[in-house]
């Protein structure tokens, strides 16, 4: 009779969970969001671009956050929300934070160099580069059918970043580590996703962001490096300052909300649409589109990457009725 009722306890428990979870994932609004944040990602960076010559990137950071900060804060407080956190969200926070600003950093920092769209193409080796990290230092099983699209994949990176390496040297590197950073950023972000608010989260992390930056501009004087000094920007360059901030405070928002009602397994294809809407937006901008050798490569990277999120929804389908989580205990 206990063991009935444990079993009938345990099935109730499972189906509370399961309800729970599905109210969660809202996989269509969670693509249209994430497919704003492709948009308007690249159209931030753009204006980031532009401002490369006026504006030093330690500032352009700085004000990056800082816009942040004054539009969301009152947003919260506005709508009757709250800052406050628990200390494992104020933890997670600071991790995202700390992630956001060397990530925004290398991406502003790559774009000094780099056309738009094939800094973007580039920081894309991230799936294979956390393919083999699982791989190596989680012994997660990889197939050879997705070592061989991992290796093709980075074939396709190393025709994007081949012409911008000649040119630029180690700075076509940049994206790279802007694509190791980012992984782990949208780690840390679905990890919180039943924790916090996508507004209240955003605008602590410009406070925090805003805080850590600060101190740094007052110390800075550029002596040793130009991009740590601190300039008055004209009021031209104001009006394209606050653009940036605003346009990439509502992306990074999109994308928060994105991984609040879908899993990154969903999202995770959607991401590549950041590359045609980058190469579009650089050439009208810039006047810059990739060369043959780049396209091409940008063409392979694409096809590879969308072949390892296949295989590896496919394995977790599999795989699921084994790896489901335990339901609450009743």
């Amino acid at each position: 009779m206990r063991r009935d009722a444990a079993r009938g306890l345990a099935g109730a428990g499972r189906a509370k969970y399961d309800s729970v979870m599905q109210q969660a994932d809202r996989p269509l609004l969670g693509i249209t969001l994430m497919l704003g944040f492709c948009l308007l990602a690249p159209l931030g960076d753009s204006v980031a671009k532009l401002l490369g010559g006026h504006v030093p990137l330690s500032q352009l950071v700085f004000f990056r956050f800082a816009i942040q900060a004054v539009i969301l804060v009152p947003i919260v407080l506005l709508t009757g929300g709250t800052l406050r956190m628990s200390r494992r969200a104020l933890g997670f926070t600071a991790l995202r934070t700390v992630l956001h600003i060397i990530g925004i950093g290398s991406m502003f920092l790559s774009l000094r160099f780099l056309p738009l769209a094939d800094a973007v193409a580039i920081a894309f080796v991230m799936p294979f580069i956390m393919l083999l990290l699982g791989w190596f230092f989680l012994g997660e099983e990889v197939g050879m059918r997705r070592l061989t699209a991992c290796a093709v994949g980075f074939a396709g990176t190393c025709m994007v970043i081949q012409p911008s390496f000649v040119e630029v040297g180690w700075a076509a590197l940049l994206p790279v580590l802007v694509a190791v950073n980012f992984a782990f950023f949208m780690l840390v972000t679905r990890m919180m996703r039943a924790d916090v608010d996508p507004v209240a989260m955003q605008s602590v992390s410009g406070l925090m962001g805003t805080a850590a930056l600060a101190p740094l501009l007052l110390v800075a004087d550029g002596s040793w490096w130009a991009e740590f000094d601190v300039v008055s920007p004209a009021p031209r360059t104001w009006a394209l300052i606050v653009a940036m901030g605003c346009i990439g405070t509502l992306a990074h928002l999109l994308m928060t909300w994105s991984l609040r009602h879908a899993p990154t397994a969903t999202l995770a294809p959607m991401q590549y649409l950041e590359i045609p809407f980058s190469t579009l937006i650089g050439w009208v901008i810039f006047k810059d589109f990739p060369d043959g050798l780049a396209l091409a490569g940008i063409g392979v990277t694409i096809g590879a990457g969308l072949y390892i999120i296949w295989r590896e929804q496919m394995a977790g389908r599999k795989s699921l009725p084994a790896e489901r989580p335990a339901p609450p205990a009743a």
